[in-house]
């Protein structure tokens, strides 16, 4: 499932690489600026779940907003048949840019209601769901393409979101990589660590950074 501002064809490379692994992949699009995330959530994961019919294990592959997504829904409902969940670079405890730069002109209209959501203040949505309650491995990443951003952020970040705000409770495992926010999902060591966390339950470690 895509971040916030994307569409499915920013997860299309994953999504070739996962079905020569042999899975069987659905890339859902959907409006990720048009509602707030409680809409976007039923929207865009119910279809996905029709879409997968009687498949035995359900696993989820999400970017950024896409996490929270996942989050919201199953907080929500349960998916008896649930496998694992990868999330890469997701805003769990929310994004300090938010905080700052939500007031901004050109703000809403660039990132939606579910933008304004994504902060770490009372507002948050990722803050008010609570403990992961599912097999769940975080990817986050350390290198920016806009550092004049990553000086709004506390800490090592990935241009939008703070190594330390990606972790969540009841996470599994988590494995901080030398990759962009922005073009994580498209990197080959970033997918090769989701295929191997959808297989075995746990990230490589033959080259770790921490």
């Amino acid at each position: 499932m895509h971040g916030l501002a994307r569409t499915e064809n920013s997860m299309d490379k994953l999504e070739v690489e996962l079905e020569k692994s042999g899975f069987n992949v659905q890339n859902i699009g959907y409006e990720s600026r048009k509602y707030e995330i409680e809409t976007l959530a039923n929207k865009a994961i119910g279809p996905a779940l029709e879409k997968c019919g009687s498949i035995e294990n359900i696993s989820f592959v999400t970017h950024s907003m896409g996490g929270i997504l996942v989050r919201h829904y199953l907080s929500q409902k349960a998916i008896p048949n649930l496998n694992r969940v990868v999330m890469l670079g997701p805003p769990n405890k929310g994004s300090e840019l938010v905080d700052t730069l939500g007031n901004f002109p050109g703000f809403h209209f660039a990132n939606g209601d579910a933008g304004l959501q994504l902060g770490t203040g009372k507002a948050s949505v990722p803050n008010s769901l609570g403990a992961a309650n599912f097999d769940l491995g975080v990817i986050a990443g350390t290198r920016s393409i806009n550092l004049i951003l990553s000086t709004i952020i506390p800490g090592s970040d990935d241009g939008k979101v703070s190594i330390e705000n990606t972790k969540i409770e009841g996470m599994n495992d988590h494995l901080i990589m030398p990759v962009t926010h922005t073009f994580m999902m498209r990197n080959t060591a970033v997918i090769e660590q989701v295929v191997q966390y959808l297989q075995y339950g746990k990230f490589s470690r033959k080259n770790p950074q921490q």
